[in-house]
Order: C-alpha cells, then sequence, then structure tokens
C-alpha cells in the first residue's frame, strides 16, 4: 500500500457543534486500526456500522491526504472535544526477500510507515515536558516518589526534588477558606437588608404601574394599547378630551364605550323615543317575515328593472319565453350535446355528442372508443407513421421518427411491429391520438401504423371530380400532381425501382464504472468488477469511464503509462472532470493501455479492433428521379429490383424489415 506522507502532525482536535457526527481526519493512515478517537478522555470503539455516539466508523484507510470518521447517532453535543490521533505500532511488518523481483509496493509501504512512526513520535515530544531550545543544561529527571511532598526544584535551580511538606501548603489552604467562609456570611447578610428594601420598592413600582394600566389619564382619541404598550385591561378607563366624557374599555368586544352621551347623542336619543311607535312597526317586518331584508335584497334587479326600456316588447312575448321556459331542459341539453372548446371535454359525454376543436379546427363527435373527427382524420386514404421504441414502451403517441402527429379514426388502422401486422387484441387504439401495445415493445424495434381515410365515394364518373382532366388517360397511365403542385395530370406509371444496400457500423456510447480495490497490499483498477480487465475498444466509439478522484484514469500507448517510461494518449480523449473521462476511438487507433497517473501497476490493456457492420442503408432510383452511378451500384452489398414504396429498416435481431 504506497501513499505519499503529508507533513502534517498526526493528531487534530475538534469542538464539535450540536450533532455533528463527521469529523476529517487530515493525516495520513494505513489502517482504521491505527486510529484513536476521543470524545474528552473518553477513548471510542471503532464500528463499520456505528449504533451511537460512543462508536465510530472510518473513511479513507490507505489514501494520500487522509479521510474522515463517523460517529454514530445522535452524533456529538456542543462544545464536545473530539481527538484524533494516529496510534501505529512500531514494529516492522515488512521482511525483504535476499534475491528476487525488487518490491518496490513494499519498500514503499514500509518507508511510508517509517516516516508515520517518527510523525508519532515528534508529537508525544510535543505533548511532554521539555526544556527550551535557548535553556542552559537542565536536569528533568524525575527523582523517586516521597509521600507528602510536592514536586520542586532545588535550591540550585539544577534539578528536581520532593521536599517540600504538602501539610504546609494544606493548612494555608483551609486558613484562606475559613477567611472566605467569614466573608461570604457578612456579605449574605449585607444582602438580606438589601433584599428587603428592594422588596418594598417592587411593591410600590407594580401598585403605580397597575394604576397606571387601569387609568390611562387624558386623551383626544380612543388608545389601542395602555402606558406600558401592553394589551389594553378589560375596565380600563380614559378622558377623552375631544367629546369630554369618560369612556371604559369593553375587552369582550374590544371597544371603547361612552359614560354618557354627548349633547348630539342625547339629542338622538330623544328622538328615537319619540319615534318609539314607527320604530316597533319597522321591527314587526324583520321578525318573523323579514320582509324589509328580502326587499332589500332585491334592489339591484328591481334597479335593472326600472331602467329596461323593452318590457312592454317582452310581454309582447311572453307566449315564446313562456314556451322556452317549458322546454329549458331541451335547451340546456344542447349545450352538453354541443360544446366548442381549444381541448376535449371529459365530462357529461354521450355517443353522439359534438364539439368544434378550435385547436385542430375540425369538428368531432363522441363514439364509444372516444372523441374522433366527424369527417376523416386521414387527409387522404392513407397515412403511415414510423416509431422507433424505447426499451419495454407500450405507448406510441405524438410525432413519429419522421415529425409527423399521430392521427386516425378508430378502427381504421393497420398495426405492424417490425414488420409483422399485430392482432386487434395485441394493442388498443381508441383515442384517435396513441396506440397501447399489450405487450412491452424491445428497444430499437419499429412500430409502423398504416391509418385510412373514413369516407364513401358516391356513383360519379372520375371526370366529374375537381382538379382531375376531362378525360380519361392512355392504357397504363395514372395520376400524378403536376410539375405545379396544383392540380392531378396523367402519366406514365413508374413501375420499377433499384434499392442498393450497404452495410456499415453504427457506433455507440457505451459507460463503464472504475473502482479501485486493495489486492495483496497493492491497489488494482475494478473495469465494471474485473481485475485489470482487458478492453475491447471499438473503432469509431464513445466510452466513458467514471473513476475514483484519488486515482486519475489515463491511456497510453506503453504499458502502465508514463511509470513505464510512456507519455499520455491524447487522441479523442476528453478529461470532463477529476472522476470521468471519455475516449472516441480513432480509426487505426493503436493499442492502448490504462494506468493511474498516480499510482504503478493498476491497470491493464485495452485492444482498440475495427468493429463489424451493425447496420444498412439503402439507395434507391426514386422512381426515376435519382440515378446510380456505376461506381455506387460497384459498392453495393446487395442489390434489389422491386416496385417502388418500399420502407426497410433493422430491427433489434439485426433482421431486414421491408414494409409498403
Amino acid at each position: 500500500m504506497s501513499i505519499i506522507i503529508s507533513d502534517v502532525e498526526p493528531r487534530v482536535q475538534y469542538t464539535a457543534t450540536a450533532g455533528q457526527t463527521s469529523f476529517t481526519v487530515g493525516f495520513e493512515f494505513f489502517d482504521n486500526a491505527d486510529l484513536k478517537v476521543f470524545n474528552g478522555t473518553s477513548l471510542l470503539t471503532f464500528s463499520a456500522s456505528p449504533t451511537n455516539a460512543t462508536q465510530y466508523s472510518v473513511s479513507g484507510a490507505g489514501q494520500t491526504g487522509g479521510g474522515s470518521i463517523t460517529l454514530g447517532s445522535p452524533g456529538a453535543t456542543v462544545n464536545d472535544v473530539i481527538t484524533i490521533s494516529r496510534d501505529l505500532a512500531i514494529a516492522r511488518s515488512t521482511d525483504f526477500p535476499t534475491s528476487g523481483a525488487f518490491q518496490i509496493a513494499s519498500l514503499n509501504t514500509e518507508l511510508d510507515k517509517i516516516i508515520a512512526m517518527a510523525q508519532q513520535l515528534e508529537r508525544d515530544q510535543k505533548l511532554s515536558p521539555r526544556v527550551a531550545t535557548t535553556s542552559s543544561s537542565f536536569n528533568l529527571t524525575f527523582p523517586d516518589m516521597v509521600a507528602g511532598k510536592v514536586l520542586s526544584a532545588n535550591s540550585g535551580g539544577t534539578g528536581l526534588e520532593f521536599t517540600v511538606d504538602a501539610s504546609g501548603l494544606l493548612t494555608a489552604e483551609a486558613n484562606a477558606a475559613t477567611s472566605a467562609t467569614n466573608a461570604g456570611n457578612s456579605a449574605t447578610a449585607a444582602a438580606g437588608s438589601a433584599t428587603s428594601a428592594e422588596n418594598a420598592k417592587n411593591a410600590a413600582e407594580a401598585a403605580l404601574d397597575t394604576f397606571d394600566d387601569d387609568f390611562l389619564g387624558s386623551k383626544s382619541s380612543d388608545p389601542s394599547v395602555d402606558n406600558d404598550g401592553a394589551t389594553l385591561a378589560d375596565g380600563a378607563l380614559y378622558f377623552n378630551t375631544t367629546d369630554n366624557v369618560m369612556k371604559v374599555y369593553d375587552l369582550g368586544n374590544t371597544q371603547w364605550k361612552q359614560l354618557v352621551p354627548t349633547t348630539s347623542q342625547q339629542t338622538n336619543i330623544d328622538a328615537a323615543v319619540s319615534n318609539a311607535t314607527n320604530i316597533n312597526n319597522v321591527a314587526s317586518q324583520i321578525s318573523p317575515t323579514n320582509n324589509i331584508s328580502t326587499v332589500a335584497g332585491l334592489s339591484s334587479s328591481i334597479s335593472t328593472l326600472a331602467s329596461m326600456s323593452g318590457l312592454s316588447t317582452l310581454a309582447g312575448s311572453a307566449t315564446a319565453v313562456t314556451t322556452v321556459a317549458n322546454n329549458l331542459t331541451a335547451v340546456n341539453n344542447f349545450a352538453d350535446v354541443y360544446r366548442i372548446a381549444s381541448s376535449a371535454p371529459t365530462s357529461s359525454l354521450n355517443a353522439g355528442d359534438l364539439y368544434f376543436d378550435t385547436t385542430a379546427d375540425e369538428l368531432k363527435v363522441y363514439k364509444s372508443g372516444g372523441w374522433a373527427a366527424a369527417g376523416s382524420t386521414v387527409n387522404g386514404t392513407s397515412n403511415r407513421f414510423e416509431y422507433t421504441a424505447t426499451a419495454n414502451q407500450t405507448t406510441f403517441t405524438g410525432a413519429d421518427s419522421n415529425s409527423k402527429t399521430l392521427a386516425y379514426d378508430a378502427g381504421f388502422i393497420d398495426v405492424y411491429l417490425n414488420g409483422v401486422k399485430l392482432a386487434n387484441s395485441d394493442y388498443t387504439a381508441t383515442s384517435g391520438s396513441s396506440i397501447i401495445l399489450g405487450s412491452g415493445a424491445a428497444v430499437n424495434d419499429i412500430l409502423m401504423i398504416v391509418a385510412y381515410g373514413t369516407f364513401q365515394l358516391a356513383n360519379i364518373s372520375i371526370k366529374d371530380l375537381t382538379d382531375t382532366p376531362a378525360s380519361i388517360g392512355t392504357a397504363g397511365q395514372a395520376l400524378v400532381v403536376n410539375s405545379s403542385a396544383n392540380a392531378l395530370v396523367y402519366s406514365n406509371a413508374s413501375s420499377a425501382e433499384v434499392y442498393g444496400f450497404e452495410q456499415y457500423y453504427n457506433p455507440s456510447t457505451l459507460v463503464r464504472t472504475v473502482t479501485v480495490v486493495s489486492v495483496g497490499g497493492s491497489n488494482k483498477y475494478f473495469i465494471d468488477g474485473v481485475q485489470q480487465d482487458t478492453l475491447d475498444l471499438y473503432e469509431g466509439n464513445t466510452y466513458i469511464f467514471n473513476y475514483p478522484s484519488g486515482h486519475p484514469f489515463k491511456f497510453s500507448t506503453t504499458s502502465d503509462g508514463t511509470h513505464g517510461s510512456g507519455s499520455e494518449y491524447t487522441t479523442g480523449v476528453t478529461h470532463n472532470s477529476s472522476t470521468q473521462v471519455t475516449i472516441v476511438v480513432a480509426s487505426g487507433a493503436p493499442t492502448l493501455y490504462y494506468y493511474c497517473a498516480s499510482h504503478s501497476a493498476m491497470g491493464g490493456q485495452a485492444n482498440t479492433p475495427t468493429p463489424g457492420s451493425n447496420a444498412v442503408r439503402y439507395i434507391t432510383t426514386n422512381q426515376g428521379v435519382d440515378n446510380i452511378t456505376e461506381s455506387q451500384y460497384a459498392n453495393f452489398d446487395d442489390v434489389l429490383f422491386s416496385a417502388s414504396g418500399f420502407v426497410f429498416s433493422i430491427n433489434s435481431n439485426g433482421n431486414l424489415i421491408a414494409t409498403i
């Protein structure tokens, strides 16, 4: 195990925060057992899965830069002092043979441990009594212990001795304690007198504060808090200088009430008394019939009715209004049967309901299978849609591989999977916008959908159709769109097509996971779990390697890279981060070797073979529009002479699929 020993003291201390569990170990160590962890003076226990705060786990053993320890739940309490120290046994763990291969890794490990032991001795020396570097000769040898004596310097200041009697120091300490007790008693008596005076003062202040809270004095308006800024008390009083009246606070209703009415208020009271009969009459219309409230609630309607100028006209149409009222159910039903919206309604749905789709600009009808266009969804006799499936894909909808959005009339489609027509029970096609397979497709399966137009031809002559020639063409001709793309004309039909096939390699992107495991005391790369796996990196493919940051992953044309006097290979290589590298294998790339930039003997070989063909493409004469040159024809792997209109694809099994 070869690591770099940093020049740092192998001991760290932390003052913990509440609940803190993670603490950094800023120095290198070889094994989990090399660490000792203390909380205060208590030695904690190592556990791979700590269950409480007296146990800890370790990470980073054998890594340059150190690692960390993690306390069990609930972690440290605030201000706990956590001490982490390296305590490596001072012993030699490796003996080198007198002959054979030079064991560089073992030698590095042994030297690392010697440096670590030296750092421990340096740390322990700092924690031990010692004289200053500039001190003259001084003997710090401890003398034999003597009962009842105190350690002190001798009279010559040249050494330590146990001669001073500890009993004298204890007597002096006892006398000082007695004096302190007497002084404390005097202070207690004085404090008692001060407390009595303070209590009397506090009682007087409390009484004054209570009065100040109950009577707030003179104010020009109703206060919202008492004189101390606190909540108003029930029954609090104040004199209102604006109205010249006393007011009392009603806490239950949170309002100030006058103790006597003002002059104007008294006048109103007298008026109310003189009109008591009228007031009682109004009250009788409030209870129990509440007629006044009913009329008040209709005030807006009464005002609206009064402002209408066509009341007489409405009266003349009373019969028609009555007819509508008698058929209100049918009127409301029409609103449910026909609607205008930007998306399909989802409630109150019955077969035969209509809605105009403002998004698609067409009328749609609700059928047993869902909403469908009132006319044909398909423009013409048929539309074709093609989708390339992902793993276990069941639902196919929206834009297909040719950016055409799927739309069909329920019951008027055929569905093909990899060229094989599916039975109706193999899929669900009722929405008009999606196909749902009963079983998920495999990755790269080709789903072809043929949607047919739903229309009927009347018994008419083709010569009577718009945008068609007035007369029938000659034998063998077919209707085609003219060069201006605005009408149909008769033209000779193209009955043959040349399809030239070429096999080629379609490159892929692959991800590899790189881990590091100690094997026999030395770190080794594991590629997807295989130690120093011999890789095949195919030309044209892209490979992404994710690796630990402490072991930089690189390529070279020399075994063990820079450790074997080679250099880094960089063609097509991109270092994305400290934990990821990407290589696009170039055509004609040499045999490569992967290695760790920081440590030797960790990597392995990476071959760069030329891949075989895994895909096919084809070139056609495009119904006579395009030509195929002699050189193109010579390079075809295979040629097919057939009618035009075929669509070719490769399924997941590598089979060529032809769809008409």
